[in-house]
């Protein structure tokens, strides 16, 4: 079973892409913040990273750099609702810095699971 971790804050959210993602049949770890998540990303082994950007603690956007120095080909899933910023401006960050797909809040819960079908398969 293919082991996905989920960094996400807004409890609500975390709950609904941890139900989503569990129920298409993978296994979930989950994380409050980006600091939780390079914890349990440095001690187990994931298959793909969903991860918010705006958060307290480690942002989306250093989680991402600091997990790809651990792995450079860890695979990636963004999401944000923006901040002071339109969602965009974080996503293509993402983008940048490695994230294979970038979705805005609130997620398509199909096209999210249709990319990570696309990243680790079933």
């Amino acid at each position: 079973m293919k082991k996905i971790l989920i960094i996400e804050d807004d409890r609500f959210v975390q709950a609904m892409l941890r139900q989503t993602v569990e129920k298409a049949g993978y296994h979930v770890e989950t994380a409050d913040n980006g600091s939780i998540g390079l914890d349990l990303f440095g001690s187990q082994a994931f298959d793909a990273v969903i991860t918010d950007l705006i958060m307290p603690e480690t942002e989306g956007i250093e989680t991402i750099c600091r997990m790809k120095k651990i792995d450079a080909g860890v695979k990636v899933i963004a999401i944000s609702g923006g901040g002071r910023n339109r969602p965009e401006n974080y996503l293509f960050m993402a983008e940048k810095l490695g994230a294979r797909y970038t979705f805005s809040k609130p997620v398509d819960r199909e096209k999210l699971l249709a990319a990570l079908r696309d990243l680790v398969g079933d």
